[in-house]
C-alpha cells in the first residue's frame, strides 16, 4: 500500500486538470506554476510509483520521453492520441480484445497483456493543417 502524501496529491491534482499526456518536465512546471514547491526528482520518483499501482497510464512517445495521464476508465482501456496537440480520447475495444485472445490461444500463448494507443489527428488539427494548406 502506498503512502497518500502531500507531493503525490498534488501530482494527481496537476493531471486531474489535464486531458492529455504529459511529461514529468511538464508536470513539475505545472505544479510550480501552481505554487507547489517540490523537487523535479521528487516529481519523478512519485510518477513511477503511481504508474506501477496503476493510477497513471504511461506513454512512450516517439522521441523516447515517458508521458504520464490520469485516467477516467477504470481498468483495461485503450488511447487515440493526437499526434499534433495531444488531445487524449479513451476507448474500450472489446472485439480487438476477443481477436487477440484467439490469436494468442491459437499461437499457445496464456497470460497475455498489452497496451495499445492509436496516434493521428484529432478534428481540429486535421482543420488547422487544412487550413493552413489552403493558404
Amino acid at each position: 500500500m502506498q503512502r497518500n502524501t502531500r507531493q503525490r496529491s498534488a501530482i494527481l491534482e496537476a493531471l486531474s486538470r489535464q486531458d492529455d499526456f504529459r511529461s514529468a518536465q511538464q508536470i513539475h512546471e505545472q505544479m510550480r506554476a501552481d505554487g507547489e514547491t517540490v523537487g523535479l526528482a521528487t516529481v519523478y520518483r512519485n510518477l513511477q510509483a503511481l504508474a506501477q499501482s496503476d493510477r497513471l497510464d504511461v506513454l512512450v512517445g516517439d522521441d523516447g520521453e515517458t508521458r504520464y495521464r490520469q485516467c477516467e476508465a477504470t481498468g483495461h482501456h485503450h488511447h487515440l492520441v493526437c499526434r499534433e496537440c495531444g488531445r487524449t480520447v479513451e476507448f474500450l475495444a472489446p472485439e480487438l480484445e476477443a481477436a487477440m485472445s484467439r490469436i494468442a490461444r491459437e499461437q499457445g500463448y496464456t497470460d497475455l497483456d498489452h497496451t495499445l494507443e492509436v496516434f493521428g489527428l484529432c478534428t481540429g488539427c486535421e482543420a488547422a493543417r487544412a487550413e493552413a494548406t489552403a493558404r
